[in-house]
C-alpha cells in the first residue's frame, strides 16, 4: 500500500497532508525516517510511525457535520491561544477526527470532520470538482461585468481560479449578498475570487458541500452524518 494512503486510512490526515508530513520528516517506517512520498509498504510486516507514535489503519470511520461559528480555527492547537473547532466537539473526543478542508477564523458554516483520510482526499482535491456553496456579503455593489469575470474564471496574485457559479441575492448601496459555488477548494478561494475584482468580503458562510446542507443545524453544533449522506459523499470517488 502507498505510504500516504496508509497514513490516511489510519485517520492521521488526508493523503495530501500525509505527503507534507513525510517531506517534513515526521514519518518513519520500521524505525527509519523516510523522505519519499511515493514508497509502498507491506501492511502486514512494516510498522509506521508519525511523530514517534505507531499508527494503524482504522476499520471503523466516523463522519461529522459541524456548523462552525466565526472566531475559531480549524486546527487542533493555536499558538495564539485562540478557540478551535475541537473546543465545540468534546463529545467526539478520542475518535481522531480532522477537518475536511478549512474555514478560516472569520468564516463560518458547514465543516465536515472525519477520520477517513481517503474520503477527505476526494472531497478536497480539485480534480474531483466537489462543489461548495457559500453565502457572502461584500462591501458596496458589484457590476455585471465583474460577475461575468467570476463566471469565466479570474486570476489573483498569479493564481488562476476556475469559473464559479455566482448570483446576486440582495443588494443595496452599502452591501451586496451573493451566492457562489466553487469546485477547486484552494486556500481562501472565495475571498480571493472577490479580491480579484476589487471587492472585499465582510461575511462568508459555507452552506453546502455538494448536496449536503446545514439545514437547521445551529452555530457551534454538530451531528453524525447519515448513511445516505456518507454514501453520497463517497460517490464522488466514482465519478
Amino acid at each position: 500500500m502507498r505510504i500516504n494512503k496508509y497514513i490516511a486510512e489510519a485517520g492521521v490526515a488526508s493523503r495530501r497532508n500525509a505527503d507534507q508530513m513525510i517531506k517534513d520528516g515526521r514519518v518513519s517506517v520500521n524505525g527509519k525516517k523516510i523522505s519519499e512520498c511515493g514508497i509502498d509498504i507491506n501492511v502486514e510486516n512494516d510498522t509506521v510511525y508519525v511523530d514517534g507514535v505507531r499508527i494503524i489503519p482504522i476499520r471503523r470511520y466516523t463522519y461529522i457535520m459541524f456548523n462552525k461559528p466565526k472566531g475559531c480555527i480549524t486546527t487542533a492547537q493555536d499558538e495564539f491561544g485562540r478557540k478551535t473547532v475541537y473546543d465545540y466537539l468534546e463529545q467526539f473526543a478520542g475518535k481522531g477526527l480532522f477537518p475536511v478542508g478549512r474555514l478560516d477564523y472569520d468564516s463560518e458554516g458547514l465543516l465536515l470532520l472525519t477520520n477517513d483520510g481517503a474520503l477527505a482526499q476526494v472531497l478536497t482535491h480539485p480534480s474531483y470538482e466537489v462543489p461548495k456553496t457559500y453565502l457572502v456579503k461584500i462591501e458596496g455593489e458589484i457590476s455585471d461585468d465583474d460577475l461575468k469575470k467570476i463566471r469565466a474564471g479570474v486570476k489573483f496574485e498569479g493564481v488562476r481560479y476556475a469559473p464559479a457559479r455566482v448570483s446576486v441575492k440582495e443588494k443595496s448601496e452599502k452591501f451586496t449578498r451573493i451566492k457562489i459555488t466553487v469546485t477547486e477548494g484552494k486556500n481562501r478561494e472565495v475571498r480571493k475570487i472577490f479580491e480579484a475584482v476589487g471587492k472585499n468580503v465582510v461575511f462568508l458562510c459555507r452552506r453546502k458541500i455538494g448536496e449536503l446542507s446545514l439545514g437547521g443545524l445551529s452555530r457551534g453544533s454538530a451531528r453524525y452524518l447519515t448513511d445516505r449522506e456518507i454514501a453520497y459523499l463517497k460517490s464522488f470517488d466514482k465519478k
